[in-house]
């Protein structure tokens, strides 16, 4: 069975995101996508941004008054453009590679329906049960940044 655009015989990888911090998952799968592998994101919504929660929203807010409204820089609000673009952050995206290891890059809320029952990896390196300090998930941080 050929998973979501991958070429026949082509490997894909999963990865759970559910309880892994943010950027040292983005670094590791930044790194994996530049090797040409391909790799699909789930639960994108559950991964942790280290920090105190209110400091972390201001600091969003102030982020997202960049710009113009109608021309741009616009900014992403769901929890699925928020870790694709702190991967897209990790990666030489102004090149050719860079954007081609964008294109091996697919991330979800959830888990779609052709993906459950399927094996996922996780990435022990970025586990989020190493934190001492207060966390946010990246869907409570687009809850309070949609309105």
């Amino acid at each position: 069975m050929v998973l979501l655009g991958a070429q026949i015989g082509e490997r894909v990888t999963i990865i759970d995101a559910k309880g892994l911090i943010l950027g040292r998952m983005a670094s590791i799968l930044a790194k994996r996508l530049l090797n040409g592998e391909r790799i699909i994101v789930v639960n994108a919504g559950d991964a942790v941004i280290s920090g105190d929660k209110h400091m972390l929203i201001r600091q969003y807010h102030e982020y997202l008054q960049i710009g113009h409204p109608g021309k741009g820089p616009l900014h992403a609000r769901r929890p699925d453009r928020i870790v694709k673009r702190a991967i897209r952050g990790m990666l030489p995206y102004k090149q050719p590679r860079g954007r081609e290891a964008l294109k091996r890059l697919r991330v979800y809320v959830g888990v779609p329906d052709e993906l459950k029952g399927k094996p996922m990896e996780t990435i022990p390196e970025a586990d989020a049960s190493r934190l001492r300090g207060p966390r946010i998930t990246v869907s409570e941080l687009s809850k309070h940044i949609m309105g």
